[in-house]
């Protein structure tokens, strides 16, 4: 049994013993860095609508309101532990003050169709609320545009598992393909940042 299957089945077993509050509880850990998928909390959830345990609004109630309290925890992380973050190890990861700034511009430029976007991507929506904070992102639009995508995402996947019944671990399996697509997509991505960075360092360096 690899990693991912092992959460899930921890994850389902604490839902079926604890109710709403695990499905609150997961879907924080979801937003933030931790690797917990949505796409067996939430299946798993509709299922159990289905047999009576849950109701429909609840566990889309209940999953909001975790995806928003987790995002905004990590956005935390981001606007108060970003600048001193850049400054202090921003070189052991490629970083600098220009990036920062660049990250800044972005999210306060593009930040509300990223977060909504990213809401549906696999890997990033774990993570992007954090450079949201660290770019400044407006509070509001983020919280709003969080919960769009996130209640949008929570129901699909709470519908899907209704409709599968028993096989909601369906889901899942089908998930693994896209995560392992997004995984190179971040390395190719990776990369090229990488690339165009030392461009910009030894530009700026001829510059000086």
């Amino acid at each position: 049994m690899g990693i991912s299957e092992t959460i899930a089945g921890l994850a389902t077993t604490f839902i079926d013993r604890t109710g709403y509050l695990s499905v609150f509880v997961l879907m924080v850990m979801e937003s933030m860095v931790f690797p917990v998928p949505s796409e067996a909390v939430m299946p798993f959830a509709g299922f159990l609508v289905v047999t009576g345990r849950f109701s429909l609004a609840g566990v889309i109630a209940a999953s909001t309101a975790g995806s928003i309290a987790g995002s905004l925890l990590s956005y935390a992380m981001g606007a108060y532990g970003g600048e001193p973050f850049f400054r202090r190890f921003g070189k052991y990861f490629l970083l600098d003050l220009h990036e920062l700034a660049a990250t800044q511009r972005y999210f306060q430029r593009h930040g509300q169709i990223t977060i909504l976007v990213c809401r549906f991507i696999p890997v990033v929506r774990h993570l992007i609320s954090i450079p949201a904070g660290v770019g400044r992102m407006p509070l509001a639009p983020f919280v709003v545009y969080t919960i769009i995508g996130a209640g949008i995402w929570n129901a699909i996947l709470t519908v899907a598992g209704m409709k599968l019944k028993q096989n909601w671990e369906a889901i899942m399996q089908y998930s693994h393909v896209i995560d392992i697509v997004v995984v190179v997509l971040l390395a190719a991505g990776f990369g090229v940042f990488v690339i165009r960075h030392a461009k910009r360092r030894r530009l700026r360096q001829r510059g000086a």
